[in-house]
């Protein structure tokens, strides 16, 4: 038996990338899998990517079934959530990994490229998550009280943000803070909510300037690609089974590299006993370095 046996489980932006292995090893593992995407194959067939990775799965002897709507359409999220319960009986796991990129400066990022960014991965996060939560607790007050995990995809664009990203890392980085907020009011009844950060060699990954070349470069180090998706899922596998108790956490995943995070943390603070002068504020951080240093995890590179 696999450690997902007869687990029901969300997987959104499913069609392609990450979410595609996602989807395929829940259902390797015995998950009972909806297969979320809005997107369509650009061959001349135009068919469904959730479609088409829904038949991969049956077609290996698992379970699967397509869902289209939108994460960050309210109804389409609530219609998502009714798609598992009504094709498969209940829901134990939403894996949030819909997303998009709009990369721009912030000088001149548009309105709609902004908008965009912020309503498929930061609302689409939250629609689902919220639809999961009402059924969850509708479920507890019944007394099916089961194991029930939520795993949110922020990045490290919102964990160590740069340049050319205003849009992608503040809603990676509401995501992250949306994680532990829900973990701490979830937990009463019974749902565990963790997050991620991944790096892998995905569409999104690939339109990103100046990756293409790295990520070329590390496809075949000593027979083990870094950077193949494929790679993440394990992490979101186990995350999702009821083997694992935590909740709250952020998990930093690239290649056979796992990090945990920790929030943000003072890292000096000053006192003046009454209210500040302005020119005692000023003395009091001179010795502040005009940037913040920056202490990110060791990672592949």
């Amino acid at each position: 038996m696999g450690v997902l046996e007869g687990r029901v489980a969300i997987v959104t932006g499913a069609g392609q990338g990450l979410g595609r292995e996602h989807a395929l090893l829940f259902a390797a593992e015995g998950a009972l899998v909806v297969v979320n995407d809005v997107g369509r194959s650009t061959s001349d067939s135009g068919s469904s990517l959730a479609q088409s990775v829904v038949d991969e799965i049956t077609a290996s002897g698992g379970q699967a079934v397509a869902n289209t709507d939108s994460v960050s359409d309210w109804a389409g999220a609530q219609r998502l959530i009714e798609t598992a319960v009504k094709d498969f009986g209940d829901l134990h796991v939403v894996v949030n990994n819909a997303g998009i990129l709009r990369d721009r400066m912030l000088v001149n990022m548009t309105e709609e490229e902004f908008d965009s960014v912020i309503n498929v991965n930061l609302k689409g996060t939250f629609a689902v998550s919220h639809f999961a939560a009402q059924y969850w607790r509708e479920q507890s007050k019944l007394g099916l009280d089961a194991d029930r995990a939520i795993i949110n995809t922020s990045s490290g664009a919102g964990m160590q943000p740069g340049i050319g990203q205003t849009n992608y890392a503040a809603a990676k980085a509401g995501i992250a803070a949306m994680t532990q907020v829900a973990s701490k009011e979830l937990r009463r009844i019974g749902v565990r909510v963790n997050g991620i950060a991944p790096f892998a060699r995905t569409q999104t990954t690939q339109a990103t300037p100046g990756l293409v070349e790295r990520l070329a470069e590390a496809e075949s180090r000593n027979g083990f690609d870094p950077y193949h998706p494929g790679n993440v899922s394990p992490l979101v596998t186990y995350l999702a089974s009821s083997q694992c108790h935590m909740t709250g956490h952020m998990f930093r995943v690239v290649g056979d590299f796992i990090g945990v995070y920790e929030g943000w943390h003072l890292v000096d603070s000053f006192e003046n006993g009454q209210r500040w002068e302005v020119t005692g504020v000023a003395q009091a951080l001179a010795g502040v370095p005009s940037e913040p240093v920056t202490d990110a995890p060791k990672m592949p590179s």
